[in-house]
């Protein structure tokens, strides 16, 4: 009867204790389904820690198996050594693949990374009267960038405005506001930030009414030109230049391998109008997400990108371009224990000093390892052993 008049929401103001909510929460729905939550149960995280936080009507939590990658040579402005890569996952082979292409890259000399971009973006939307208002409020919006800034910037420490990206389509305008967000993703931060920009904006602009905080042009976990184009999160590029030897004693060449990813990648992506002219960059990076306390669904937009080769007379050149890769390291997940640990692996763990040093050392590591991905799945389609690994290592064949 009890469970009848207290909603599952209301657990944690009954007992006081989420632990304890989530355990009644598991009998309660054992008995309404038949279903057995005993191992959902048993997690080493705190549950008070991340109600309020990270979760709500909390029963327990999932495990994912973690396997590690490495040592990866990555040779970036931040991150700058060998590094071991953990990557959670339930696909066979992937573990495997990574750690090979990690091996090749380290042995040539290792991965040279750049961030070339760094912004984060939450683009509100304003109707106006009419196109000539949508024009004057657009050469408003410029010509008060400094007042904006002061009154985004009143909302957080460590979140700064750089831009502001108008886009006119009649009467309604999207503001794309272009924010730096230290160690944080920044996601949550810069849509805090943006609200007060908004409700600056309709004291001070009243002809122009918010039609929603998100409009659609950050763009935030969908599979977008806009990131492609002007990114979101981090764009970073790695490259290295894998030894012919290395390549010719897996029985390939740098010229196979640059077949393999011209015809695949770049023709059979533009085949199918994909958004990512690459092998598998979402393996690798929601992999890397999971392990580390990213959000997953921005996978959608961070593994978009593009893998470029070159068959050279002194081995393979091989680059990835991640246009919107978003990182933090903290924030968000980051701060639950295994995934802390996983980070602590990395050494990007919690804020950098200065701020912002550690998403950007982890956003190089990742796209290193994106690199040692993408270089090991061409050499084995170039090989023909892509079915081969998979039955051996991703169905339990010995």
């Amino acid at each position: 009867m009890f469970l009848m008049e207290v909603k599952l929401h209301e657990f944690e103001k009954v007992y006081g204790d989420a632990n304890k909510a989530a355990e009644a929460r598991r009998q309660y729905l054992e008995k309404a389904t038949g279903a057995r939550l005993e191992n959902i149960g048993k997690t080493v995280i705190d549950l008070n820690t991340v109600v309020g936080r990270n979760i709500e009507n909390v029963i327990g939590a999932v495990q994912i198996p973690v396997g590690v990658a490495g040592p990866l040579l990555v040779r970036g402005d931040y991150a700058d050594g060998y590094f071991y890569v953990p990557l959670a996952t339930t696909e066979g082979a992937l573990v495997a693949s990574v750690n090979r292409g990690a091996k090749l890259v380290t042995e040539s000399g290792g991965a040279r990374v750049k961030v070339l971009r760094d912004g984060m973006a939450r683009a509100p939307l304003f109707r106006l009267p009419s196109l000539i208002d949508s024009v004057e409020f657009v050469d408003w919006v410029t010509q008060h960038f400094e007042e904006l800034k002061k009154v985004a910037e009143s909302t957080t420490r460590f979140g700064k405005l750089r831009e502001v990206q108008p886009f006119v389509v009649g009467n309604y305008v999207w503001l794309r506001l272009v924010f730096s967000t230290g160690d944080a993703m920044g996601m949550n931060m810069v849509t805090i930030a943006s609200d007060a920009v908004a409700r600056y904006i309709h004291e001070n602009f009243p002809k122009a009414r918010l039609v929603a905080l998100s409009g659609n042009m950050c763009v935030d976990k969908k599979a977008n030109a806009v990131n492609f184009i002007l990114g979101r999160g981090k764009t970073v590029v790695a490259e290295a230049l894998v030894k012919r030897e290395l390549l010719e004693k897996m029985g390939t060449s740098p010229e196979d391998v640059h077949n393999v990813n011209v015809r695949k990648n770049l023709v059979g992506s533009a085949l199918a109008h994909s958004y990512g002219f690459n092998a598998h960059f979402a393996n690798i990076v929601a992999a890397i997400f999971i392990a580390t306390g990213q959000d997953a669904a921005q996978v959608v937009e961070s593994s978009m990108g593009i893998t470029s080769t070159e068959a050279r007379e002194e081995g393979l050149y091989i680059s990835v371009y991640l246009p919107s890769l978003e990182v933090g390291t903290v924030g968000g997940g980051t701060g639950l224990p295994t995934q802390r640990e996983a980070l602590e692996l990395l050494g990007v763990a919690g804020p950098g000093d200065p701020p912002g040093r550690n998403a950007l050392k982890f956003a190089e590591i990742v796209a290193a390892t994106v690199l040692a991905g993408e270089l090991n799945l061409l050499v084995a389609l170039a090989r023909n052993e892509l079915a081969s690994a998979h039955q051996r290592l991703g169905r339990g064949a010995r």
